[in-house]
């Protein structure tokens, strides 16, 4: 199946099993940007309970930039910020230390893109899956309406959204979590959630979590 998806930050889990089972994948990069969403924010796992981690960006809703387009704001030290949210929620899980050199460039190099680091990270975490996936191509134009056949993804996976409701093709299969015994299994975070925690078993997660 071809599927449309955004360019989003440290996508959940929901979203890399779309990834998974597509032919053909087409990432939009002409659509207006939409604040609140997983386009410049992730959810991690801390010792108190779930964490939104936001990117703060540059952009103008009465023009409408285009996603390409975003720049990452200067101000602020955001990347410091993350990535010591980040240690303080998966120091203590098996894979950390193992992926840890992996992750800590993106939050110690300048980027001015929001889509160049998204994709970036993208790329890395596809690679740490170790699985084949179709080549990514980007859009050279937005199409509201998309050919019969094509999924589209593009508002779907979304902070405000139940994918309980939207998406019946996504069945989170519980895997360990460090804090599960404090919160019970938390579904749907982070993609580095579950790769910090399961190591090189995630692929077999997410590919049990594809209905």
């Amino acid at each position: 199946m071809d599927i449309y998806i955004n360019s989003l930050y440290l996508a959940p889990i929901q979203y890399y099993t779309k990834i998974l089972a597509a032919n053909h994948i087409y990432m939009e990069q002409h659509e207006s940007y939409i604040k609140q969403t997983y386009r410049n924010r992730c959810t991690i796992l801390s010792a108190n309970g779930p964490i939104s981690l936001s990117i703060p960006v540059v952009y103008s809703s009465t023009e409408k930039t285009k996603m390409k387009d975003v720049r990452i704001a200067e101000h602020g030290n955001w990347q410091h910020m993350h990535w010591n949210a980040i240690v303080s929620a998966y120091n203590s899980t098996p894979f950390f230390e193992y992926y840890q050199d992996d992750f800590y460039p993106f939050y110690h190099q300048k980027y001015d893109f929001l889509l160049d680091f998204n994709e970036k990270l993208n790329e890395l975490i596809l690679s740490l899956l170790n699985t084949d996936t179709p080549a990514i191509e980007y859009t050279s134009h937005y199409e509201a309406q998309l050919k019969d056949g094509t999924a589209d993804y593009r508002e779907i996976i979304h902070p405000k959204k139940d994918w309980r409701e939207l998406d019946k093709g996504f069945a989170p299969q519980p895997y360990y979590q460090v804090f599960a015994q404090k919160f019970g299994f938390t579904p749907n975070l982070s993609i580095i959630d579950l790769l910090f925690n399961m190591g090189n078993e995630s692929l077999i997660v997410l590919l049990k979590s594809c209905n």
